[in-house]
């Protein structure tokens, strides 16, 4: 009986920690107006769309200097980036860069650091999914610290946010990327347990 209790829960925890992430991307969108930035990044996935043409926009708008899209497929041209952008081609030759490397969230996190790295830049602002954004911005925080980055979450026509449990793919999708945002906070306190990658070695003692 101890154990089924436990159980249950568990399963109330889960269940309540999961309506407060749908919670917290419903009310993520419409984003606010981000501050200017050294660099936008858009990352693809389902929705891609709508995720580069609003990186587009503020990179239009002036709220950065330059433009990565990062995980675009390698089928892709770069033409066809620029239709799906609806991107000024003026703007687009200059200013737009395309990252073929990365597969997923991980592989963005990566992408987008060498960028940010080899334009040296300081600031950037990450541009996804609304759903996919609370994890991404785990990732992207994880893989550089020391840089200011500014969400700016976009709804897709891959789920309502605001409905998502009224519709199988809505609730599966919801659920899912959930778990995976849990996946990583696990891994994160984990990492935090093991000793610091910039410890100081222990002197060698004298003899």
């Amino acid at each position: 009986m101890k154990g089924l209790a436990a159980l249950l829960v568990l399963i109330a925890i889960w269940a309540a920690g999961l309506l407060a992430f749908a919670e917290r991307v419903e009310r993520s969108t419409p984003a606010p107006e981000p501050a200017p930035a050294d660099g936008v990044v858009a990352l693809t996935g389902a929705g891609s769309n709508q995720r580069i043409g609003a990186a587009m926009g503020l990179l239009e708008d002036g709220k950065a200097k330059r433009m990565l899209v990062s995980g675009v497929n390698r089928e892709a041209s770069r033409e066809d980036i620029r239709v799906v952008s609806r991107a000024v081609r003026r703007l687009y030759d200059c200013c737009v860069d395309l990252g073929f490397d990365a597969a997923n969230t991980v592989g963005n996190a990566r992408e987008t650091q060498e960028w940010a790295r080899a334009m040296r830049y300081e600031s950037l602002i990450i541009v996804t999914a609304d759903y996919h954004m609370p994890r991404a911005m785990l990732e992207l925080r994880g893989a550089m610290p020391d840089k200011r980055l500014t969400p700016y979450p976009v709804a897709t026509s891959v789920i309502r946010a605001k409905r998502w449990w009224k519709t199988s793919g809505g609730a599966r999708l919801m659920v899912t990327e959930y778990s995976k945002y849990l996946a990583i906070l696990g891994r994160e306190a984990l990492l935090g347990l093991g000793p610091r990658a910039d410890a100081e070695a222990p002197e060698p003692k004298k003899g």
